[in-house]
């Protein structure tokens, strides 16, 4: 099994290794709001009663880390349905390589993928803005950005092999990212002195939110079992939810 995982993940990483320009196309849309929406955050930070603590650039940054993640990952059942198309699946079928060895080699790819964007983005906001964020925190954060990413890949291959359709597939993901993303407080921080009560219930069944607020814990280095530890129990049961959807995907797809 670790065998063919490993099989799988070099074949996959290898395409992506021979356009490394997919490195900066993916921060890019990311460092844009650290950039010019960034120094809007630290007015409003400063003038506004209400946010996490920590100053902007620890608020921004962790979510900006995520949301990376969630637009990267979500869209990969894209190359998925492209080797469909190609009869690249149909190939690895006749293989002795397991079915969840295809899933796994795919998704730790795409965790690999948001590692590197979220640490290169990290690292631009250590050298040229404000971030002020512990070591540990860091790396906690990139453990979490690799687990989100397997969770929202996973998911992303299972609809894609479901629907095996280019045109259905896109109008189905922004029906999903786009609520995600502003109910889970990524850009401005969903909070009951911020938000009407009916946004801040509303936002209470994203888990998504939970995943950014102990993002933004680990950033502050706020390792109590509050925000931190709410958001890693939601994310571990995500990540067991979508890699057995994605596996029995895989299975019946490809049986």
């Amino acid at each position: 099994m670790l065998r063919d995982i490993w099989l799988i993940f070099r074949r996959t990483m290898s395409i992506s290794l021979r356009n490394p320009a997919w490195v900066m196309i993916g921060v890019l849309q990311p460092l844009l709001y650290l950039v010019l929406f960034g120094p809007l955050m630290e007015r409003i930070v400063e003038s506004t009663p209400g946010f996490p603590p920590g100053n902007s650039w620890t608020i921004l940054t962790p979510a900006l880390v995520i949301q990376l993640a969630l637009f990267g990952s979500a869209f990969a059942g894209f190359g998925l349905l492209a080797e469909f198309r190609a009869g690249v699946l149909e190939r690895l079928r006749v293989t002795p390589v397991s079915r969840l060895a295809l899933l796994l080699g795919k998704v730790l790819h795409e965790a690999v993928h948001a590692i590197v964007q979220a640490a290169l983005l990290i690292t631009l906001a250590f050298l040229f803005f404000d971030l002020n964020a512990p070591f540990g925190g860091v790396l906690l954060s990139m453990v979490i950005v690799a687990l989100f990413a397997i969770t929202l890949a996973s998911a992303s291959y299972a609809v894609a092999l479901s629907i095996k359709s280019e045109e259905t597939f896109p109008q189905l993901l922004n029906s999903f990212t786009l609520p995600s993303l502003l109910l889970s407080g990524i850009l401005i921080p969903i909070t009951t002195q911020l938000a009407p009560d009916w946004l801040y219930k509303l936002s209470l069944i994203n888990p998504f939110r939970y995943i950014v607020d102990a993002e933004r814990a680990a950033f502050r280095g706020d390792m109590t079992m509050d925000a931190l530890f709410t958001g890693c129990v939601v994310l571990a049961v995500l990540t067991v939810l979508s890699v057995t959807w994605g596996a029995r995907t895989f299975q019946r797809e490809n049986a």
